[in-house]
């Protein structure tokens, strides 16, 4: 049997599931809340392994992002989705969560404004709203697995030069050395992390342009092809 790839995926607050999707049946959100209920919290990531399956956890101010996943995908292209889907998640509804105030999918007739004040029916909402969102970040994940790899090791590049650089520092400070010099090795560090994020941008760019590319080809042909025709049965 063919792996599936992605296969589930949900956002909580704590343990409660706000929106989830899955194009397959199965037992997996009753796996993923089992697993959900015993996250350690000293960590921000977190996988289960069950039956040939992953269940990848990301954890971020509060919030659980999960994606179950075939064993065969590994762990990177998993991680890739899940930040995505936490930078998606954030982007529209961070100022929100930021301000504690009315959130903009709570009923008109809820007494009890505050974010997730009313679970039960701020998660109807966010699943009907970002249930959608979960799987066309499956879908988009699914179909470029070139980009989601090259980002997964580019990702991996940024958190090793952190770490090496977090150890030059913790030297330094054994060392007693200048004040001066830890802000030039940090700068550095901040330098090389922009660099790398620039390098995450021109690859989606050239992505993205490869992929227009292609589709003016095909439009190209099959244009010629009906001038053609034309030309021949006018």
């Amino acid at each position: 049997m063919s792996p599936k790839g992605l296969i589930y995926s949900f956002v909580a607050k704590g343990t409660v599931v706000l929106a989830e999707h899955t194009p397959y049946s199965g037992n997996f959100s009753t796996i993923a809340v089992q697993c959900l209920q015993k996250l350690p919290s000293n960590s921000s990531k977190y996988t289960y392994s069950c039956d040939g399956h992953t269940f990848n956890f990301l954890l971020n101010d509060g919030f659980v992002f999960l994606v179950v996943a075939d064993e065969s995908m590994g762990r990177s292209i998993p991680f890739v989705f899940l930040e995505r889907v936490k930078d998606d998640f954030k982007q529209r509804y961070g100022d929100s969560i930021k301000r504690d105030g009315p959130h903009p999918l709570a009923d008109d007739d809820d007494e009890d404004d505050d974010l997730f004040e009313d679970r039960f029916s701020i998660a109807y909402n966010l699943d009907r709203e970002f249930g959608p969102r979960l799987k066309e970040h499956m879908q988009y994940c699914m179909n470029h697995p070139e980009e989601m790899n090259k980002l997964s090791k580019l990702k991996a590049q940024i958190t090793e030069v952190k770490g090496i650089m977090m150890d030059n520092i913790e030297k330094v400070l054994d060392r007693g050395e200048k004040i001066e010099l830890l802000v030039d090795k940090t700068e550095n560090l901040q330098f090389q992390a922009d660099s790398f994020q620039r390098q995450g941008r021109q690859l989606r760019r050239k992505m993205w342009l490869q992929n227009l590319h292609m589709k003016l080809m095909v439009g190209g042909a099959v244009l010629i092809l009906i001038c053609l025709i034309w030309f021949i049965f006018r």
